[in-house]
């Protein structure tokens, strides 16, 4: 069992977000279908088709994770997807995945720090980032890196947790996220810190307008959000 101060957006969170994946990866992945019901992969679905109209030729998935997101990323036939992600036991675990579809010679996954990404400017048509931009240290820093890294006229697409408004499901879901979903988390994942951080880093983090905001702030342009399941999660695009 391992055990995880509490981290919110500050300095010095990094390490600790890094040692907390690497200790669910082996379970992540059980753990993100049983958490969302399964909803996860037709909100990562989402993401992707976001970015059917605009055939980028190369994606770059941040916080890639066990490369789930990277692997959706492949309906839009682009030539190169590149996933990163500061967690060496999550990445292992992707590209074990990858290797058992027979896709490991279209998705590249490498170790790397969102806010200093390892690539020179103007690389990605596209970058997409899934329940990522909330663990970043710096969020600005974050952003403006990706915008780095993009063409121009390239897009960014978040796929982010928020805070449902409504009646009663924001009522529901903080019930769920307080109560159940770190005692299955912890149940599964043996890992005491990791699904407590879970709605900690959701109530800390800027969603809908206030993370177009971000966005507007770190370059991007032509910007929309739009919640799904209730607002559960929220789907953000800018482009550069």
């Amino acid at each position: 069992m391992h055990n995880h101060p509490p981290i919110g957006q500050v300095e010095g969170k990094k390490p600790q977000v890094e040692s907390m994946f690497d200790a669910i990866a082996p379970r992540y992945d059980v753990l993100n279908r049983l958490l969302s019901l399964g909803i996860d992969q037709y909100w990562r679905k989402q993401a992707v088709r976001l970015l059917r109209d605009e055939h980028p030729r190369r994606i770059l998935d941040v916080a890639t994770g066990t490369a789930d997101l990277a692997i959706q990323a492949l309906d839009l036939e682009p030539e190169k997807v590149v996933g990163i992600d500061i967690s060496e036991e999550m990445l292992r675990f992707g590209r074990e995945k990858l290797a058992r579809l027979g896709l490991d010679d279209r998705i590249v996954l490498q170790r790397g720090d969102a806010e200093r990404l390892p690539f020179s400017d103007r690389q990605f048509d596209a970058v997409l980032v899934a329940f990522g931009v909330r663990n970043f240290e710096n969020l600005q820093r974050g952003l403006r890196e990706i915008r780095r890294v993009l063409k121009p006229g390239g897009s960014i697409v978040v796929l982010e947790f928020s805070r449902p408004r409504a009646f009663p499901i924001k009522q529901l879901y903080r019930l769920y996220t307080r109560y159940v979903l770190p005692r299955v988390g912890e149940a599964v994942s043996r890992d005491s810190g990791a699904y407590a951080y879970l709605p900690a880093s959701v109530e800390a983090f800027p969603d809908g307008p206030a993370f177009l905001a971000e966005l507007e702030a770190a370059g991007f342009h032509d910007l929309h959000a739009r919640p799904l399941t209730f607002g559960i999660v929220s789907l953000y695009k800018g482009r550069v």
